[in-house]
């Protein structure tokens, strides 16, 4: 059976060639494949009569790296298929060598990995970093910056040319500041080796094309990581260790319920005055209640923030199957059945025996009946039109006013209750959410009832002495000037 020998040529010049592959190369009466030309030892052994069958075509035409790498693993099955060849590629073959990887992952014809020289001991050399520090290892061409560790010594290889390190820098910047250094290092542990270290916000400007080239970024302080989840992570561990603060110590679950329905009112509030730059800092208050609670949880032993996420991660998965598996759904309305349906087979799996259970008993009275509402209706529980609902109302208020009538105050706030449960079922109907609507309605009254307050203070007058008329003459014209 033919088989591929895939072999390495170093970082550098012909020096870092191991003897052995030195002769193999130059004896060799096989075709002698390689990713490029572009490489010292190429140039050297070409001088010396070795011919060598490059894939540079392809990276002139290319536009995804990744078909790249396939087409060039599929020329090469192709072509072992007729005789044994060789596969010559830059540093060591197994080191950030995607093709190398594609041809071991296929089974019909014997791939044997006969070394070269790796560059990370000249690299880490040449940059004095020790890796048990923490090291990580980045192909620039292919990578997300979700997956980026700033806290340990950061290499890229694959920078080819500026085009490659525009899209590092671009990634880099969304994390550290423009004036973060990096250093740029080609040829590694050779004669030709150049180091520069620059500005990160410049580094792609005097980029010199070459394919031994790696950017390295330093370990980052952790100041500069406040953004990361890991940053806060540790920020509010601090905050609850013996050393942290005496307020954020002595907090417990109970002790913090109070502040999770502040921080909510907050983010609404935020919300409904459409500045971003506020929800930013209302979802943040709103986070530090998740990851205080979570805290705790992990100091007394019963859970921590990765169970939390975990929980939610899977729970998302699981109602979502249109998305992460393969069901299919044609409009909004499948989407909210299925929702629904998954939630209700949850809801089995926690014994619960009603439709209704699982509402929180401590939800504001208006939410609760729009809550209860909703859930039923989704059982079939309700009107087809709205137009009994509006007869419900009518028969309410009635029935409230009767109840005025004998005075008996238990009697009228039980009518009262039927009203505002109507009431609640109504906005439903119409999609409005009682609970903001109301909030509006309160806050409208605040604005015109301060407005009222600022006009008989400019008239140096005392509203306990003012009459209603008076009032509801500036009452009016607040409500001109809302329009």
């Amino acid at each position: 059976m033919h088989k591929i020998e895939v072999l390495g040529l170093g970082a550098g010049d012909i020096e870092q060639l191991p003897l052995g592959l030195y002769k193999k190369l130059i004896r060799s009466d096989k075709p002698i494949y390689v990713r490029t030309l572009e490489h010292p030892v190429i140039e050297t052994l070409s001088e010396e009569g070795v011919q060598f069958i490059s894939f540079d075509y392809l990276y002139k035409q290319a536009t995804d790296f990744q078909v790249v790498y396939e087409q060039m693993a599929d020329t090469l099955i192709e072509h072992v298929k007729k005789e044994s060849l060789i596969y010559a590629v830059p540093g060591h073959p197994m080191l950030a060598e995607k093709t190398v990887q594609l041809l071991l992952q296929q089974t019909d014809y014997e791939v044997d990995i006969l070394g070269g020289q790796s560059y990370l001991d000249d690299l880490f050399t040449s940059l004095k970093i020790d890796p048990i520090d923490g090291f990580q290892f980045i192909d620039g061409t292919s990578f997300e910056r979700r997956q980026l560790d700033y806290r340990s010594h950061l290499i890229f290889c694959q920078v080819y040319d500026q085009f490659i390190a525009s899209d590092v820098k671009l990634a880099l910047l969304e994390d550290l500041p423009p004036d973060y250094p990096v250093t740029i290092i080609d040829a590694a542990g050779s004669k030709q080796e150049r180091i520069e270290t620059v500005p990160l916000e410049v580094f792609d400007h005097s980029f010199q094309k070459s394919n031994l080239t790696s950017v390295y970024v330093p370990p980052v302080h952790k100041h500069e990581l406040n953004h990361h989840f890991y940053r806060l992570k540790e920020v509010i561990h601090t905050l609850r260790s013996p050393n942290g603060c005496p307020w954020d110590r002595k907090q417990t679950h109970e002790s913090l319920r109070e502040y999770a329905l502040e921080e909510v009112y907050e983010l609404i509030e935020a919300i409904n005055s459409q500045d971003d730059d506020l929800i930013v800092e209302e979802l943040g208050d709103l986070l530090l209640q998740v990851m205080l609670h979570s805290q705790i949880g992990e100091d007394v032993g019963y859970f921590t923030i990765d169970d939390v996420i975990r929980t939610l991660t899977e729970k998302m998965i699981y109602r979502h199957p249109h998305v992460f598996g393969d069901r299919e759904i044609e409009n909004m309305m499948d989407i909210s059945k299925e929702w629904e349906e998954l939630k209700q087979e949850e809801a089995g799996k926690e014994n619960r025996n009603s439709i209704l259970d699982g509402i929180p008993k401590q939800m504001p009275a208006l939410l609760k009946s729009y809550t209860i509402q909703k859930k039923a209706a989704k059982v079939g529980f309700t009107w087809d039109h709205v137009d009994p609902v509006w007869d419900k109302l009518s028969e309410e208020l009635k029935e409230v006013k009767e109840a005025i009538q004998t005075d008996d105050k238990e009697e009228i706030e039980i009518e009262f209750g039927d009203v505002f449960f109507v009431l609640a079922n109504l906005a439903r109907y119409y999609q409005i959410h009682p609970e903001i609507a109301l909030n509006r309605a309160n806050e409208k009254f605040i604005s015109r009832f301060s407005y009222i307050e600022k006009k008989l203070s400019e008239k140096q007058k005392d509203i306990k002495y003012v009459s209603f008329e008076e009032m509801d003459m500036y009452w009016d014209e607040a409500k001109r000037k809302e329009s």
